[in-house]
C-alpha cells in the first residue's frame, strides 16, 4: 500500500494540530476578510496565517498564494524565504507553496500578491454512523425522492450521456460503477496508485449511478446509466489538502468538453470557516458553475456550527441530510442532527435544500480498503456498505442533478439549481426551512415541470474572481477582457449569457 512521504504528513499532521489549537483558542474565521488593525499585510493574509507565525515561525506550513500578475516574480520569492512551490494553480493565478509560517507574513505583503490563504485540510462528509438493522435498508431513497419513477416512465431516463466527475478518494472497479469510469486523475503527493484504498469515493459514486448489476438492482444509484470521471485527492486516510482539490477542479476545467462533464460532486469540506470571498476552492468552483458546471457539495456533518468551504458558496448546490427511516414515504422522514445548516459569514443561508443520507448502502470499494478494515460490522453483502453523511446526500443530488440535465441538456446550472429548489417537497411533517432550506429532493417533480428560472441572480462573484487589475486568466476564460467594476450583478441574466470558452 503506498502511502504519502513521512515529510508531507508530518507537515499536514501539524497544519491540523494548528488549525485545531487556533480554533479551540477562540479563533472564529467566519468571513476572515476584516484586516488586522496593527498590520496592512493582513489584508492580503487569511488571519490563521498570522496566528501560526506568531506561535511557531519557523514551523513549515502548506499555503495558497493568489497572484495578481502573470509572471513567476512570487513564486521566486517563495524560494528566496525559503519555501517551496508545490502546486500550479492556474485556473485561479495561484499556486500552493510550503514555507516557515513567519515568511508567509512578508509573502502577503508584495503588492503583486493578490491573497495568501492556509492550504488547510478537508475532510469527507460521510460517517459511517451505527450499526442498524439492514433488512429495513434496502435502497428507499431512490422511491423517497421519485428516482424510480423517472427511470421507468417514457423516455425511460436513467442519466445517460450525462458525465459526472467524482473529486474524492478515486473510484474503483467495484462492477456497479467502475466499467464507466471515462477516465481518472489524480492529485495527490507520494501515491502513484489511482485505486480507492480509502473506499468513500467508491460509495460516493455507487449512489449516484451504481447500476445494481452486482446483486441484480439490489443497489441501484440515482442515474444508473451515468459515466464517471475518478478524480482522486485523498490519501488512504482520507486526507486531502484544499490545494488538492483546486488542481481537481482545474483539471475538470480544462477537460470537461472532452469528457462532458456537466456536473462534479464535492462530498467534502474544509476545517476551516472562511469568506466564499477568499476562499481559493470556492472560486475554483465559481468558475466551473460559471461554464455550464454544475456543482453539488455536501453541508457538513457539524450541525449548527459554522459551515465550511465549499459549502458555503452562494452559488453552488449545497445538500444537508435526512434520513428516510428507510421507507419511501416522507412521513417519517427528519433532518438528521448532524447535518450542517445556518447563515454564512457572508449572509448566505444554507443548505440549499436535503435529500436522504443517514444510513444508506452501496458500493465498497474493496474487503481491503480503509472502510472495510474499520468498520467490518457496517459491510453488508460483502460488496456494499452502509454509511451516513452529508457526502452520501450530495451523492443523491448529484445523481438527481445528472437525470435533470440527461432530460434537458442545455440547462444551466443557475437554472438547475433553481428547478431542484422551487419543486423540493416542502409537505412533509418534519420540514424546517431552518434546516433543510427549499425542501426535501424531488427529482421526479424536478424533471416533469418546465421552468426556466434561475437561481443566484445578483449574486456578486467571489472576489478572488474580480480584484486586481486584471482579474484572473484561467486559459480560454480571459478575465482581464471584463470590466468588473462596472458590471451591474443584479441586472445580468445568467440564464442568457453563455460563460463556456
Amino acid at each position: 500500500m503506498n502511502r504519502q512521504q513521512p515529510d508531507k504528513l508530518q507537515l499536514l499532521t501539524r497544519s491540523i494540530l494548528y488549525a485545531l489549537g487556533a480554533l479551540m483558542a477562540g479563533l472564529v474565521l467566519m468571513g476572515a476578510v476584516a484586516p488586522a488593525q496593527s498590520a496592512q499585510h493582513t489584508m492580503r493574509l487569511q488571519p490563521v496565517l498570522d496566528e501560526l507565525a506568531q506561535r511557531d515561525p519557523e514551523a513549515r506550513i502548506s499555503v495558497i498564494v493568489q497572484k495578481l500578475t502573470q509572471d513567476n516574480a512570487v513564486e521566486a520569492r517563495v524560494a528566496e524565504l525559503g519555501g517551496v512551490v508545490t502546486k500550479d494553480l492556474s485556473i485561479i493565478n495561484a499556486f500552493a507553496a510550503e514555507l516557515p509560517a513567519g515568511q508567509a507574513i512578508n509573502l502577503a505583503a508584495r503588492p503583486d500578491v493578490r491573497w495568501v490563504s492556509f492550504d488547510g485540510p478537508v475532510q469527507s462528509q460521510i460517517d459511517p454512523g451505527t450499526p442498524v438493522d439492514t433488512s429495513r435498508l434496502a435502497n428507499a431513497y431512490i422511491q423517497a425522492i421519485g428516482a424510480d419513477r423517472v427511470w421507468n416512465e417514457a423516455p425511460y431516463n436513467q442519466g445517460q450521456g450525462i458525465t459526472v466527475a467524482v473529486v474524492d478518494s478515486g473510484v474503483s472497479g467495484h462492477q456497479d460503477v467502475g466499467t464507466r469510469v471515462v477516465a481518472r486523475a489524480k492529485f495527490v503527493t507520494g501515491i502513484n496508485s489511482m485505486a480507492d484504498t480509502y473506499s468513500h469515493g467508491t460509495h460516493v459514486a455507487g449512489l449516484i449511478g451504481g447500476d445494481g448489476s452486482l446483486l441484480s438492482s439490489k443497489y441501484i444509484g440515482v442515474a444508473p446509466r451515468v459515466n464517471f470521471v475518478s478524480i482522486k485527492v485523498n490519501d488512504d486516510a482520507g486526507q486531502a489538502l484544499e490545494s488538492d482539490v483546486v488542481s481537481a477542479l482545474q483539471w475538470v476545467y480544462t477537460n470537461y468538453a472532452t469528457y462532458n462533464i456537466r456536473v462534479v460532486n464535492l462530498s467534502l469540506t474544509s476545517t476551516q470557516a472562511q469568506s466564499y470571498h477568499t476562499s481559493p476552492m470556492d472560486a475554483a468552483m465559481e468558475i466551473l458553475w460559471l461554464n455550464r458546471i454544475v456543482v453539488v457539495t455536501a453541508a457538513g456533518n457539524s450541525g449548527t456550527a459554522a459551515l465550511y468551504p465549499p459549502a458555503n458558496d452562494p452559488f453552488v448546490i449545497t445538500v444537508g441530510a435526512t434520513d428516510d427511516r428507510g421507507t419511501p414515504a416522507l412521513g417519517d422522514d427528519e433532518v438528521t442532527p448532524f447535518s450542517a445548516y445556518g447563515t454564512t459569514g457572508d449572509g448566505f443561508a444554507k443548505p440549499d435544500l436535503v435529500a436522504p443520507g443517514k444510513n444508506l448502502i452501496s458500493a465498497l470499494a474493496s474487503g481491503g480498503s480503509y472502510y472495510a478494515k474499520t468498520y467490518p460490522e457496517r459491510i453488508v453483502d460483502s460488496n456494499y456498505f452502509r454509511a451516513s453523511g452529508t457526502s452520501a446526500a450530495a451523492a443523491v443530488t448529484t445523481g438527481a442533478v445528472a437525470l435533470l440535465l440527461a432530460a434537458e441538456p442545455d440547462l444551466t446550472p443557475d437554472q438547475v439549481k433553481y428547478r431542484l429548489m422551487a419543486t423540493a417537497d416542502k409537505s412533509w411533517p418534519g420540514y424546517d426551512p431552518a434546516k433543510a432550506g427549499a425542501g426535501h429532493l424531488d427529482i421526479y417533480t424536478a424533471v416533469k415541470t418546465t421552468t426556466r428560472d434561475t437561481a443566484n441572480t445578483g449574486v456578486a462573484v467571489s472576489h478572488l474572481l474580480t480584484t486586481g487589475p486584471d482579474g484572473v486568466l484561467s486559459q480560454s476564460v480571459q478575465w482581464d477582457s471584463v470590466q468588473w467594476n462596472s458590471v451591474q450583478w443584479n441586472s445580468v441574466q445568467w440564464n442568457s449569457d453563455y460563460w463556456g470558452p
